[in-house]
């Protein structure tokens, strides 16, 4: 079906990411890999290409635009070739939106310039170990000084996307006890420097998919936060996590579209070409139907993913919507994916083919984000239940 979600300037974008994946990220994707994350300076060249600054105002070192589509294009076409930004999609998609809706103007003018050219990279860290996804049973805690000044920071941190090559970390920590009344008070955002004293970087986690993204562990002790390292109000960072989870929602939907888009076409391209006993894979039957119903679900995948992008634009994207659209989306691209490694026979499990990498990387997406389970959750409580 004929897409209208992008117009002529999403596909110059397109056009340019393409060839810079080309040639910057092709040929040494598999370095990359085996070391577990991009060099530093990729994320420079990536902000210098204007990719980590699209939603950042110009004022602060940005193109001022305000759509994500400019993302789904980046997802796209890294999907395409079989690789990914390493941290990109948090620190671009995930980490800004706080930033933009909730730090002052100095703070602005201090952080915004160095995450629009990647000469500041950042991570959140929000889950700590026994806790999960349970925000308010957070124990990472952070007293303020006598004088007012400084917090003092104490506690760990773990699955912290970034975490290992991060320059600020947004640290989900509770500034107040917990009370009867409100579990979810009491919670407030940090900005730390991971220069600080007491700040350290644990265990580099090995993950079965997303080599290139680095995951750490995160340790505080007695960390002195300034300030004016405070993330927008005392007490207020559970309704800011909040705030900004359709969006997050949604670009996880819109990179597993992405992801079993680009599954299909690799597996629809390996079996003309892989032949068996004696005529191309893509001549059976089987190969032909399982093709069909991938198109079919990947069809009807990125009719609702568009419409997604299209309401988020406008401003009318619910937590609801975003749910349905990440539990369809990751749903779908499991599948899908699965089926088309499996048209590879053994070398679908061969990590040089973009398949496998697919694979291993999209397991993660029905888990991060909130799980499948949660979005179940969210779309009953719309329907009532």
């Amino acid at each position: 079906m004929r897409r209208t979600v992008f117009d002529e300037d999403h596909e110059a974008f397109r056009t340019t990411v393409r060839d810079f994946i080309a040639k910057e990220v092709e040929p040494v994707f598999h370095e990359w890999e085996e070391q577990g994350h991009p060099p530093r300076d990729f994320y420079r060249r990536l902000g210098g290409l204007g990719v980590l600054g699209i939603q950042i105002p110009e004022e602060f070192g940005g193109a001022g635009e305000t759509s994500i589509k400019y993302a789904a294009v980046v997802a796209e076409e890294t999907s395409r070739a079989g690789v990914t930004f390493g941290n990109y999609q948090a620190h671009a998609l995930m980490i800004l939106p706080y930033l933009l809706a909730y730090s002052s103007r100095e703070q602005k003018e201090r952080w915004l310039p160095g995450v629009a050219s990647g000469d500041l990279m950042t991570a959140i860290a929000m889950t700590e170990p026994g806790t999960g996804t349970d925000l308010a049973n957070i124990q990472t805690r952070a007293e303020l000084s006598a004088d007012g000044t400084y917090y003092t920071l104490n506690g760990a941190k773990t699955f912290i996307t970034g975490g290992a090559l991060a320059d600020l970390v947004l640290v989900v920590c509770r500034t107040s006890p917990v009370t009867t009344d409100d579990r979810r008070g009491g919670l407030s955002i940090l900005c730390v420097d991971t220069t600080d004293d007491g700040f350290s970087v644990g265990r580099k986690l090995q993950k079965i998919g997303l080599k290139t993204s680095d995951t750490a562990e995160l340790s505080f002790v007695d960390v002195k936060v300034p300030v004016e390292n405070l993330l927008g109000e005392e007490g207020e960072a559970f309704s800011y996590l909040s705030h900004n989870l359709a969006q997050e929602r949604l670009t996880i939907a819109f990179a597993a579209t992405a992801t079993a888009r680009a599954a299909l076409h690799h597996a629809t391209e390996y079996v003309k070409e892989r032949t068996a006993f004696g005529k191309p894979v893509a001549a059976f039957q089987n190969t032909k139907f399982v093709l069909a119903e991938c198109a079919t679900e990947v069809e009807a995948l990125q009719t609702l993913t568009d419409r997604a992008l299209d309401l988020h634009d406008a401003g009318e994207l619910s937590v609801a919507d975003a749910a349905k659209a990440k539990l369809f989306g990751t749903e779908v691209a499991g599948r899908v994916i699965d089926k088309c490694l499996q048209l590879h026979g053994g070398y679908g499990y061969v990590t040089e083919y973009p398949i496998a990498r697919l694979y291993a990387d999209t397991r993660v997406s029905r888990i991060y984000g909130g799980t499948s389970e949660v979005m179940k959750m969210i779309v009953a409580k719309e329907l009532g239940l």
